[in-house]
Parts: C-alpha cells; structure tokens; sequence
C-alpha cells in the first residue's frame, strides 16, 4: 500500500518540502509538496533526486564492530591529533553534538561553508521577488532553481536584473538585463551606483574573503545561498574555514573524524597523508571509499531533526523510514563511553 509522508529537500539551503512516496517501507520516489510555503509545489530536479543516495546504503556492515574500532582507533591516538569535520549536511542537533564532542575530548574542529560566511540581516525569499533590482551571483537559475523562481517572479514584476557567472552560457543571463564573467569585486564595483537600498545581491559563491567584506557593506540586503541543507545552521554554532584553512587542519591530522561530509570530493588534497580516516556517513561516498573505518548513520530520511534554510528560518522534519542504524548523536553517545 503506498503512503505519501512529508520531509524537506537536502539538496542546497533553499529549504524546500518534499513528499516522500512508500511502498511498504521501500522509497519508490518523490513529488512536491503543494503546501510547502517555500517551495509551494515546484522541486528542481535535484530536489526529485535527492533521495538516490538513499540508494547507495552500505550493506552488510556490523555496526557495533564499526563503533568499537572507532573507538578503539580513538582512544588510541593523542587528541591533538585528532580532527573533527562536520557538515551542512548534518542537523542541527547533530551539530550541538559533533560540537560538544570536538571540545570536550580536546580536538580540533572543521568546518566548511563554500568559503562563505554568516550574515545575520539576510533577505527573504519574497523580498528577492518583490526587488526593484536583483544582482545575482552565480547561476542561480540552473543551481539553485527555487531562488531563480524569485529572480524570474522579480523580473515579471518589473525588476532589472544584473548576472554573474563563470559560465558564459549560464540559464540567468538567459533573463539578465546586464551580464558579466567578471571576478565579484568587478561586477559589485561596476554596479555600486545601482546598490541600494531597493535591491537584493543574491549569490552561491565568491572569488575570495574580500568579496565578503564588498558584500556585508553593501546598501542593499544579501542571501547567500549554500549547497547544503543546513550550512546556515551550522555557521550559527561553529564558526567555518576556509578551504587553506580546512587543508591545514588536514596537515596538522593523524586522525580525521568526518561526520556526514565528502572531504575528497570537497576538496583538491592527498587525502593518503593522513594516517587514518574515520567516516560516519549514511551513504557511499568518495570519502566513504578510502576510509579505514566507516560507520553507517541515519540519513535524514530516517530520523528527525531540523535545519536552517537560507532564510534562517528553522525547518523541522520528521523521519520517513525506519533504520537499524543509529544517528550521529547516538554513535557520538557510543563513542563517549
């Protein structure tokens, strides 16, 4: 008999719902959730993939020896040379958790947010939608396709829009009045007349921390967008690295701790440096493939949690599915005693 139950999207920051449909206790897809105040019946196509990762569960692994190995692996290693990293990928409550267990065993900790950073005023969704001007920094039709609807609602409303992208043939220039391949700083300089307080500079990536600075200065209100489900969460609990910054935490490393994160795909670095790599991960990942040790996790299908979107609203959802696995605040839990 199949069910429809109700989660969010952990495909980016955008916070959009999502049903999830049931087959029994088997996931045979997804549609939108009409109701959803973010998204309001509309998924991009990561949104209706999201759950194929799902898919590449491990199997067969014995959970309690992966703990104790971990444990033992710990217990083994001087905490200085112990290192944490943990994710926009993992909840909130998750992030309290990693926190605590980083601080409270004496290792270091590591967080990256796209080389991005913590903005408290930030605009709302409709704010970008009802906008006089939108400068958008990426292409944020094609990547973050929710938020490209409130660029495209803005431009039917009258709004002139200004592009960024690296990609020459990127989906927004497609509705851009102004479009640049420039560096930020270029596009913000070329612009700054046109900055007030009427527009909203929406971006998902910058060239470097000074970007930043142009960025929280301007006249207008910003949204960074990011490509994990609670990025925003988490830069209001930890405070995030650079990627120089996370590649000397992996130098200074013996033992790498990573909780829901894809250090080799995140990041351009010999990974065969480091003497050992524990992941806790729910699903197969490059990370997951030259680890010493892997500990399978709840994804966020099964169990409940919250993030926070972009927006920095906070979004709870509740699991889809039942597993035999534990969530990272009970795996930390294990490993705490």
């Amino acid at each position: 008999m199949f069910e429809i139950k109700h989660t969010l999207c952990p495909s980016c920051s955008v916070g959009c719902g999502i049903n999830v449909i049931l087959d029994g206790e088997e996931i045979v897809g997804t549609f939108p959730y009409k109701r959803h105040p973010v998204n309001a019946g509309k998924n991009c196509l990561n949104g209706r993939n999201s759950i194929d990762n799902h898919k590449s569960k491990f199997e067969d692994v014995d959970l309690d020896k992966a703990i104790a190995d971990a444990s033992n692996e710990i217990k083994s290693i001087n905490a200085s040379d112990v290192s944490v990293i943990c994710s926009g990928n993992d909840n909130v409550e998750e992030i309290e958790a990693i926190k605590e267990f980083a601080e409270s065993n004496g290792f270091k900790i590591g967080f990256y947010a796209d080389d991005l950073k913590n903005f408290e005023d930030v605009a709302s969704y409709d704010e970008i939608a009802g906008a006089d001007k939108v400068f958008a920094i990426g292409d944020l039709l094609y990547e973050n396709p929710l938020i490209g609807r409130r660029i495209v609602h803005a431009k039917q409303n009258g709004a002139k829009i200004y592009a960024l992208s690296k990609n020459e043939n990127a989906v927004t220039f497609n509705i851009a009045d102004e479009t640049s391949n420039s560096s930020v700083q270029e596009f913000l300089d070329a612009f700054i007349d046109e900055i007030d307080d009427s527009s909203v500079v929406v971006f998902n990536y910058v060239d470097a921390a000074e970007d930043l600075d142009k960025l929280e200065s301007l006249n207008s209100k910003v949204l960074p967008v990011f490509s994990k489900p609670n990025t925003k969460g988490a830069l209001n609990i930890i405070d995030p690295k650079s990627s120089e910054e996370m590649e000397e935490l992996f130098d200074e490393s013996k033992l790498l701790l990573v909780f829901n994160e894809d250090v080799v795909e995140e990041f351009d670095y010999d990974f065969t440096k480091i003497s050992k790599i524990i992941s806790f991960a729910c699903c197969e990942n490059e990370t997951t493939k030259i680890a010493d040790i892997v500990v399978p996790v709840k994804s966020w299908l099964e169990q409940g949690g919250s993030f926070v979107n972009a927006m920095g609203e906070v979004q709870n959802f509740n699991s889809v599915v039942e597993s035999d696995n534990l969530g990272i605040v009970e795996v930390i839990e294990e490993l705490n005693k």
